[in-house]
């Protein structure tokens, strides 16, 4: 909620809400303003706790909304993959790694697929 891509993401949540319950849905505009802020608040503070507990509530909030109309389920996919890292980059992932071996100890990494055969 606190990326560059806030205002899409405001703005799918928003038309989603405006669909099942459309007299909320500048109300929660709003509370989505209101979390960003304390999001970025607490970021720029190094307090991790806070944007767990307005990350949980969102997720429980988008949850009840999908409860009370699961035909919404394709329009918060679609959002959702809309809004992924994956399809702003091609799928690129980025993968970071540390092992140690020690004796005779062996150490197999992989960032996506591996094929190990031993004889």
């Amino acid at each position: 909620m606190a990326t560059d891509v806030w205002q899409r993401t405001r703005d799918g949540v928003t038309s989603i809400w405006q669909r099942v319950h459309p007299d909320r849905a500048d109300a929660v505009a709003g509370e989505l303003n209101v979390t960003r802020e304390d999001i970025l608040a607490a970021r720029n503070d190094g307090d991790t706790e806070v944007e767990a507990e307005l990350r949980s509530e969102w997720q429980g909030r988008v949850r009840r909304l999908l409860q009370s109309d699961p035909s919404i389920a394709a329009d918060l996919r679609a959002l959702l993959n809309d809004l992924s890292p994956d399809s702003a980059t091609g799928n690129v992932y980025n993968v970071q790694m540390d092992a140690s071996a020690t004796d005779s100890g062996r150490v197999y990494q992989a960032g996506r697929d591996q094929h190990i055969k031993e004889s």
